[in-house]
């Protein structure tokens, strides 16, 4: 098991000391940002769009994993990639020419990820491994942040890592919704590289000591009997 990166979803952050948790993640043991960007069509709600992103990245000094939970990204590509974006990630529910899409933003430079609702196949991204360095499933249903981890979803990590093993891709699984201390180790043991954490971090009475816990938590436990 490799270890695993962490990284704290904003969209649970203290939005009234936005720059105080951006500085907490950049001292804490946290790999990467992961900045959530919603519209209102795609998901039932709205976070934040450019003007918060580029203030995120004046201050980060760590990547920013930018997950678009909107219709019509290619419309918004260039601007994410200018605002900072280290990846981008897309929704293939969102996508009519996903190839396309993803080709885009490598040419712009930046990381392409394909984000998969609970009730979509892996099998729906196999032709466009090779244009893929991340997949995020996702372990809840989209839009809001405090929920608990679907039991499915973990089998559907285990299916994503055969994916990939047998495409010899050398893609990350990135794993986003109810992950915490409770179900980090069955994630990681199914094949997942990369985990989304907000309410269990920021909520937290000491969110860099949370980050630290949920970093080192995959080679301490057991996996939990949901796996």
């Amino acid at each position: 098991m490799n270890q695993p990166i962490i990284a704290p979803s904003i969209l649970a952050a203290d939005f009234a000391n936005l720059q105080r948790d951006v500085e907490m993640i950049n001292h804490s043991d946290a790999d990467w940002f992961h900045i959530d960007i919603m519209d209102g069509e795609f998901v039932p709600n709205i976070s934040f769009g450019f003007p918060v992103l580029e203030a995120i990245q004046k201050h980060a000094q760590k990547p920013l994993d930018v997950h678009l939970m909107i219709v019509q990204p290619d419309r918004y590509l260039e601007q994410f990639a200018k605002a900072g974006a280290a990846t981008i990630t897309v929704h293939y529910e969102a996508c009519t020419h996903l190839h396309r899409t993803l080709t885009r933003i490598r040419e712009l430079g930046c990381k392409a990820g394909v984000a998969l609702n609970l009730q979509t196949p892996v099998t729906a991204i196999e032709d466009v491994l090779d244009s893929i360095d991340q997949v995020l499933v996702m372990t809840i249903n989209p839009g809001f942040g405090g929920q608990k981890l679907v039991p499915a979803s973990i089998q559907k990590v285990r299916k994503m890592r055969r994916l990939l093993t047998e495409h010899q891709s050398p893609a990350l699984i990135e794993v986003d919704g109810g992950v915490d201390l409770n179900t980090i180790t069955a994630l990681a043991e199914a094949g997942a590289d990369v985990f989304v954490a907000g309410t269990s971090v920021f909520k937290a009475d000491d969110p860099a000591e949370a980050i630290r816990a949920l970093k080192e938590r995959p080679f301490t436990q057991q996996p939990s009997p949901m796996a």
